[in-house]
């Protein structure tokens, strides 16, 4: 796993993002960048591998395969998003905007593209 300095998560000037953890299908972590803020728990593989067993049986509902999920807690916001063979999940706090962390999707698509040769030739 490759760990970037924290100071990547505010260079998208997203107010309230703690982390950025690219994941593969089980939630192991490939790429992480966290402040110090960012909730110890939500960064745990176990945690994040959810989202792909939640995605696969979301697919089961026949509504399409599913593309991301948001999830709101007490104190933080927790976007994942299927970027197959990855997943991407960012944490903010709750008062972070949602549709700004869903739109940064398309910041990313170089950085995943580039990952998902390396994931998928290994």
């Amino acid at each position: 796993m490759t760990e970037v300095k924290y100071e990547i998560v505010s260079s998208f000037n997203v107010e309230g993002l703690l982390a950025i953890v690219i994941t593969d299908r089980d939630g192991v972590p490939v790429v992480k960048a966290a402040t110090e803020q960012a909730p110890e728990l939500a960064l745990r593989p176990n945690f994040l591998g959810t989202f792909g067993m939640a995605t696969d049986q979301a697919s089961k509902l026949n509504l399409s395969q599913n593309k991301t999920i948001t999830s709101m807690y007490k104190n933080y916001q927790v976007v994942q998003m299927n970027k197959s063979p990855l997943l991407v999940t960012l944490i903010a706090t709750r008062s972070a905007n949602t549709g700004l962390l869903l739109e940064m999707d398309n910041y990313l698509l170089d950085v995943l593209k580039d990952l998902q040769q390396v994931i998928t030739a290994s």
